[in-house]
């Protein structure tokens, strides 16, 4: 069985920061870490951004956005 997740651009590019930056680690036990692992693999196939010149820019646009839209 497989599932898939529909995310807005903007909400990979966060998700893809959180879990790239290491801030989970500490509270996740090795199931998690394995699963978030396999979440963060796709990401990094799907997405270009974090590659880009700007990508601080656009991360802190994609950040702003999703206050926006969910409140913060």
């Amino acid at each position: 069985m497989a599932t898939q997740v529909q995310l807005s651009d903007d909400e990979a590019l966060v998700l893809f920061e959180l879990l790239s930056s290491g801030k989970l680690e500490p509270v996740m036990d090795t199931a998690e870490k394995h699963a978030l692992g396999v979440v963060l693999a796709s990401l990094e196939k799907q997405l270009i951004t974090p590659f880009s010149s700007d990508y601080g820019d656009r991360l802190v646009a994609a950040e702003s956005s999703l206050v926006d839209r969910y409140g913060g």
